[in-house]
């Protein structure tokens, strides 16, 4: 391995492992359709399952099975019936989707006991379970088609689940439920991911599928996305491939429903999974109930967090150095921002309400994240808060980001017009400039 080589491979490491301590203990419900559940496709799947459950991730997996059922209804010389989407199980068709499922069922099991030496599994034991752990009712007559055995998820039993992640099993759950009088109904693999991920309260709902995520009308990934905005994208129908027409509205009700993000991730790629989990910028499209991006107020226990983010601009010389103590003095006077719970950005308003003007110091914002617009929302939070606090002007000392603070109002002024106690303390020796903005 090569010094340029080994650097990345370091780099990447420690940038997820934030990744790593916050996913620890969390429950991640994954589901797969069919088309995932055979060939290569389920062994990259298991190899990623695999690394996810080391990391001490409680993994719920939900299997589809629809390519097998239509295999096994070609084999048996039977049709298909579909309405809205749905398949109609007729008494042949049940009979379909309990081959498929059991056979689909312990090749997805067989494919998560691997161990073999010289693969990512090699001296790995995934426990898995599964159980009577979804309870139906019939689909019943819609639209004057009878659906038969085609059945909706009443309940998930939840607590027997839990006590199975508990014990640190992955519980493997298929698209079958049962009802109390003992009928079998044949249910959709996307409705019964959604229903555990709630019962649940999962940390991620994750749906494999046939897109990279959602496009926007440019054809742009949408990295991230509200439950709001994502109903108004799929009510227009733009865009849309089979998968995401099924996935898409169970994803939204399920942040809307306490499930703290959803994931919508392209099946086809290689290591999508790990991509988007302990990569600042992921593969797939994530949809929240609120937008990621938020502002708040430092607290001491902030510091540690703020020494890391200033460190490398202070390096570099762009920030005169704050040691700890400093900081904690100091703390009250910063905001940080936040990216889906990861301080990625930060400013301070230090004010001399002698003269009425404030310094706006220490604006940063991680490099992942400068196309987001944080440093704007940072920049115009401060300038609430100097109006708050009855200032009448804004200033900042810069050496290398002058420009943007030009294109936001600000206008260069000399030393002289910094007030008192700053204009005492100015370095001549750094020659920062000094750009004042009226508020």
């Amino acid at each position: 391995m090569g010094d340029d080589e080994a650097i990345r491979f370091v780099d990447w490491v420690r940038g997820a492992a934030p990744y790593f301590h916050a996913f620890r203990g969390k429950t991640f419900v994954l589901a797969f359709g069919g088309e995932v559940a055979q060939g290569e496709l389920l062994q990259d799947l298991c190899h990623d399952c695999n690394l996810l459950a080391a990391l001490g991730v409680r993994l719920v997996l939900v299997h589809g099975v629809r390519p097998q059922i239509e295999a096994e209804l070609a084999r048996r010389q039977q049709r298909s019936r579909y309405h809205n989407g749905l398949r109609v199980t007729d008494e042949a068709a049940l009979e379909c989707v309990k081959a498929a499922v059991g056979v689909t069922r312990i090749e997805i099991e067989a494919a998560l006991s691997q161990g073999l030496p010289n693969t990512p599994m090699a001296g790995a034991y995934m426990r898995v379970t599964g159980g009577n752990f979804v309870i139906a009712k019939p689909m019943g007559v819609v639209d004057g088609i009878d659906f038969q055995h085609t059945g909706a998820v009443r309940r998930v039993i939840a607590d027997e689940i839990d006590a199975d992640l508990d014990q640190q099993n992955v519980v493997l759950v298929s698209p079958l439920g049962v009802s109390p009088s003992g009928e079998i109904f044949n249910l959709a693999m996307e409705e019964v991911a959604e229903a555990v991920a709630i019962a649940l309260k999962a940390e991620k709902l994750v749906y494999l599928c046939d897109a990279p995520g959602l496009l926007d009308v440019k054809g742009r990934l949408i990295e991230a996305i509200t439950a709001d905005e994502a109903e108004r994208m799929f009510n227009e129908g733009v865009g849309l491939t089979e998968d995401l027409h099924l996935f898409l509205p169970r994803a939204i009700r399920a942040v809307r429903k306490g499930v703290a993000r959803a994931h919508l991730i392209d099946r086809d790629k290689d290591g999508g999974l790990l991509l988007e989990f302990f990569t600042h910028q992921g593969v797939g499209t994530m949809v929240a109930h609120e937008p990621l991006h938020r502002l708040r107020e430092a607290t001491i226990e902030d510091v540690g967090t703020l020494l890391s983010l200033l460190a490398p601009l202070e390096a570099d010389g762009t920030l005169v150095r704050r040691g700890r103590e400093l900081l904690e003095m100091e703390i009250e006077r910063f905001v940080l921002a936040e990216h889906d719970g990861m301080v990625v950005g930060c400013a301070a308003l230090y004010p001399f309400p002698e003269d009425r003007v404030g310094e706006m110091a220490c604006l940063v914002v991680t490099a992942d994240y400068r196309r987001a617009g944080l440093g704007e929302r940072l920049s115009q939070h401060i300038e609430e808060r100097a109006r708050a606090l009855g200032l009448d002007r804004l200033f900042v000392l810069t050496t290398r980001t002058e420009h943007w603070f030009r294109e936001r109002g600000f206008n260069e002024v000399g030393p002289e017009a910094l007030p008192g106690r700053k204009r005492d303390l100015y370095n001549y020796q750094r020659r920062s400039k000094v750009l004042m903005k009226t508020l």
